[in-house]
């Protein structure tokens, strides 16, 4: 368990884990009115949670799945990154790839929150690389016989 602090403006309740090994946890709507994501729109949703992450922390804003699905409801800069340094409110940018009109309700669970350990890498310049088996292979280089 990492201790992280949150302050919470929404009136909903607190980020939770919905299943003892659950990696993500709901994010909320918070809106004053009923808000509607047209077909190709993308808009700012905002949560009304601040976070203080601890330093080597990040948190990623992911799509939930059901929206996806059965609305083609998405985060559009999927997973968003959340630094430890950051302290403004979390807010989700939402994409409708879908064809008809979303309604988002305060309260609306429209994304979900998972909180990682990241390291700082320092960057060694050098002239060449070791081999490996896969080399340059790119896209869909791999499990090919």
């Amino acid at each position: 368990m990492v201790p992280v602090k949150i302050v919470n403006l929404s009136g909903h309740a607190i980020p939770t884990y919905q299943t003892p090994q659950s990696a993500g946890m709901d994010l909320h709507a918070h809106l004053k009115t009923e808000t509607l994501l047209g077909a190709g729109e993308r808009m700012l949703i905002p949560t009304g949670l601040y976070i203080e992450l601890p330093t080597g922390f990040e948190a990623q804003v992911r799509p939930r799945s059901g929206l996806a699905f059965s609305h083609g409801i998405t985060v559009l800069n999927s997973p968003g990154t959340i630094d430890s340094d950051f302290r403004g409110e979390i807010k989700v940018l939402l994409i409708n790839h879908g064809s008809d009109t979303f309604s988002i309700h305060n309260g609306d669970r429209i994304a979900q929150l998972i909180v990682a350990e990241h390291c700082t890498v320092q960057w060694l310049e050098t002239s060449s690389l070791s081999e490996t088996e896969r080399g340059q292979g790119a896209y869909g280089s791999t499990g090919k016989t």
